[in-house]
Parts: structure tokens; sequence; C-alpha cells
């Protein structure tokens, strides 16, 4: 009982907090509320529904606070990380759906391998220089994009404010070298359900 009781106390620490100015997302850098196209209520429902995917994925099993990242848009839930097992990955996407207020769920987490540092060195250096790039192109705001890289593979998060913006982010993600694959996850702010006025 006592250690359920410290569980809940560091898990409702970890995910205590409310939208101020900007957030980190648990990609990386957050958006900034004040890019952020959609509405705040919009933006309070996807934090509210992140926080409580992040906690029933804890209180299943705790090593999934480490092991499995989340990440919601619109109602859209979006999962990458690494787990031991096909079941569990399973078990995971069932979870996700079972959330209230769910649009969808994209479940790109992977069965665990070796850990191979040469790779997870790559991996991070790919997205290193994604998010430079992203920095540096004026007609991208890049405060709207989260980036994550698993084995040479892209995964892109966000809101583009016009298609021409999304293909720019595609294209500057696809001429890092090395890059195997794009996986791109990015709405316009004309798909939203709900945007700012």
């Amino acid at each position: 009982m006592k250690n359920k009781l410290i569980l809940t106390a560091l898990l409702l620490l970890f995910l205590n907090g409310c939208v101020g100015v900007s957030s980190t997302g648990i990609f990386g850098t957050g958006v900034s509320i004040a890019m952020d196209p959609r509405s705040v209520g919009t933006q309070i429902d996807d934090s509210v529904m992140q926080k409580n995917v992040a906690a029933r994925l804890a209180l299943r099993d705790k090593n999934y606070l480490f092991t499995v990242k989340t990440k919601v848009l619109d109602g859209r839930i979006f999962l990458t990380g690494k787990v031991d097992n096909p079941e569990e990955k399973l078990q995971i996407t069932k979870l996700a759906w079972e959330t209230k207020g769910v649009r969808s769920v994209r479940n790109d987490v992977k069965i665990k391998e070796n850990f191979n540092f040469k790779q997870s060195a790559k991996d991070l250096l790919i997205t290193s220089q994604l998010r430079t790039a992203l920095i540096f192109n004026k007609e991208i705001k890049a405060t709207n994009y989260q980036i994550d890289t698993y084995k040479k593979k892209i995964f892109i998060y966000g809101i583009s404010h016009t298609s021409e913006e999304r293909e720019k982010v595609i294209n500057e993600a696809k001429e890092i070298l090395d890059v195997k694959d794009v996986v791109a996850s990015i709405f316009l702010v004309e798909d939203l359900r709900i945007q700012k006025d």
C-alpha cells in the first residue's frame, strides 16, 4: 500500500503541470502556445488526454514511463518507444483506444533489441540535424514540430499552417544523410477540429 502511495505521488508530481507560455513535450521541445494554431481549449484537452494516457500506461507498468512516449494532437494519440514483446504493443494500443475523446491511435512502438550505441548516437545526430534545419528555415515554424528518430527512421509530429510548409518539413528530413524513411504525422491547421480565431 505504501509503495502504491509513493508511486501515485511520484506519478502525480511527474504529470502535474498546466498550460503556460510554452510546454515541453515528451518528444523534445514543445509547441509554443502563442504559435500553436489549436484553440486553448483543444490544447488543454490534448494535454489532459496525453497525461491520462501516460498515467494509465504507468499504472499498467511503471517502466512505460521511460520506455513509451506519448503525444496527442487534436485528439489523435501517437505512441513511440520500445517494449519487450508484440503482446505489450497490442495492449498499449488497446489502452490508448480506451482513452476518452480519442479520435485515432498511431502506434510506432518497436520491439526491443540489443542496445547499439553507434545506432543510438546516429539517431540522435539525425534528430539534431533536422531540428537545426527547421530552426534555420524561416518558412517553417520549427516550434510546431516534434521529432523522434529510431534506426535512421524519422518520425515527425506537428501542425503546419500550409501544405507548402508541411512539404518543406518533409523535404528537410529527406535531405539528411543516412535517413532511411520519414514518417510524417503533420496536420494542417484547416484539418483541426477547433482552431484559434
